[in-house]
């Protein structure tokens, strides 16, 4: 039986992407991007806790990255948990886990330093989903009597 290997994630940018621009017209950028939770503790106490995720985006994803995306920037993410094994300067084993992006759409407001820039397109490798700035809203009121089921 086949796995499923799929993260979905909105958050922040904790930083501009680092871009690498590789053999062959190979192009990498790195990000790394935090999301929060809160809830209440036992005491009744607000808890804040981020988490923060290693982002990998190639090719156009990353040109389109690299021309739009700013430290602040929130974005919705689509891809898959990757791992990169090594063995470092001291032979020590190393592990890091990643997600590999597949699709990403800029969620929010424009880029600081850009008042006149257009919105830049979804960056995907294969069909676009529909993001949370352009999925309709459902609203259900609770005297609203015409539901589909």
């Amino acid at each position: 039986m086949a796995g499923v290997n799929k993260v979905i994630l909105l958050g922040h940018l904790g930083a501009d992407p680092e871009v690498k621009y590789l053999e062959g017209d190979k192009v990498v950028a790195n990000l790394s991007l935090a999301t929060s939770e809160a809830y209440q503790d036992r005491n009744g106490n607000r808890v804040e806790q981020t988490e923060w995720h290693d982002l990998e985006l190639w090719d156009q994803q990353a040109k389109i990255a690299e021309k739009y995306l700013k430290k602040g920037s929130q974005i919705y993410v689509e891809g898959k948990i990757k791992s990169d094994k090594w063995t470092d300067e001291q032979g020590q084993n190393r592990k890091k886990m990643k997600i590999r992006v597949l699709s990403f759409t800029m969620v929010g407001g424009k880029p600081e330093g850009m008042p006149g820039a257009p919105a830049a397109p979804a960056a995907s490798g294969a069909m676009p989903s529909p993001s949370p700035a352009t999925a309709p809203m459902v609203s259900l009121d609770e005297g609203e009597d015409d539901l589909p089921f």
